[in-house]
């Protein structure tokens, strides 16, 4: 009996110890196991990586708050500035005729055109600084590939671009209703951009040639998306070229009528004008009006483009299209830099004289 008694006693202890007498040892090797079937410890690599994805997100969140302010600054200073413009063109009337320059130009320019050429100016500035932010965006996106604010990061980056683009589009809206003229002769843009000036701006469709190629390898659907907002805006330029041309050709019959001669700026003379030369001079001044139109429509086509390419490539193949744009613009402004400042031979050989045949035409 007392036998049996002590064997019960060493199994009540033995069982307490390992349900919970033990303690101290108890916890410690419960602990011990959950440490080691829960997750690890990370790593110094994984630490690091983690703050560097945190860092590259803060980064981005105040890249896109500075964007966005400096955007809804612009778009202020714009609207007022376009009601100063609209006013300043209901005093200030339309005149023809009456000297080399109409009244309120200086040198060449109008104000509103000189207004635009210094906004220009601040938005390539504007524009370089972005494009230095999003190249060293994707150079961080290159390292850093895992990294999920990468993606995200990059997409903020190309929104912002694409917005910085309309906000051109309404610098010359509003400078349009008031000197169409300056924008459709491009001379606010370098001399070499000129070359392939298209209704005041890019041609779309050359646009897309030149960045696609930034954006390969494309799959087999982004490549025949790509290709068809190249075909929309191919045929979409050949109609504006179409109307365009017909309105060219009505303004010089109404310009050549001969219902116009003389066509003398005074007003005394005007107000002798027949009723067939007053709807002549009616018709011609309808054909410019219209001009701001097509700038308006180009540049709405210009925009609608920009648009369609984030939404069918990925915004690293985005990035690196816009920096392409970029590239390029900088580099049409780099050889006109280059062609101002060539060096002049003055003492090259002049040409050779005409033949004598055609020096007696004109003596």
């Amino acid at each position: 009996m007392a036998d049996h008694a002590h064997d019960l006693s060493y199994v009540v202890v033995v069982v307490y110890q390992k349900e919970g007498g033990g303690g101290g040892k108890h916890h410690g090797g419960a602990t011990s196991t959950s440490e080691h079937e829960g997750p690890k410890t990370p790593d110094a690599k994984t630490l690091r990586r983690l703050a560097q994805n945190r860092e590259a997100a803060r980064k981005s969140r105040l890249r896109k708050k500075a964007y966005i302010q400096n955007l809804e600054t612009s778009r202020i200073r714009l609207s007022q500035l376009e009601q100063e413009l609209v006013q300043r063109s209901r005093t200030q009337g339309a005149i023809l005729g009456g000297g080399a320059f109409p009244a309120g130009v200086v040198g060449g320019l109008t104000p509103e055109a000189a207004w635009f050429d210094g906004e220009y100016a601040r938005w390539v500035e504007s524009h370089e600084r972005m494009m230095a932010h999003l190249r060293a965006a994707v150079e961080e996106e290159q390292q850093h590939a895992a990294a999920p604010a990468a993606e995200g990061q990059l997409r903020q980056l190309v929104e912002a671009a694409v917005a910085h683009h309309g906000l051109l589009v309404e610098l010359k809206a509003a400078v349009a209703s008031a000197d169409v003229f300056h924008l459709v002769s491009g001379t606010w843009l370098p001399a070499a951009e000129r070359c392939f000036l298209w209704i005041g701006g890019f041609r779309p469709s050359d646009l897309i040639k030149i960045v696609s190629r930034h954006a390969e390898p494309l799959t087999e659907q982004q490549a025949g998306g790509v290709y068809g907002l190249q075909q929309s805006a191919r045929e979409r330029e050949e109609a504006l070229d179409r109307d365009l041309q017909a309105t060219q050709r009505a303004l010089s019959d109404a310009v050549s009528s001969d219902a116009l001669q003389p066509l003398c700026p005074s007003s005394a003379a005007a107000s002798a004008y027949s009723d067939v030369a007053m709807a002549q001079v009616s018709l011609a001044v309808a054909n410019l009006t219209s001009l701001e139109a097509f700038v308006r429509q180009a540049d709405a086509l210009r925009l609608q483009t920009l648009h369609g390419l984030p939404q069918i490539l990925t915004a690293r193949q985005s990035a690196r299209c816009f920096l392409a744009i970029a590239d390029h613009s900088h580099r049409l402004r780099a050889l006109t830099s280059l062609w101002l400042s060539r060096p002049r031979h003055h003492d090259q050989q002049p040409p050779p004289p005409p033949p004598a045949g055609l020096a007696r035409i004109h003596p």
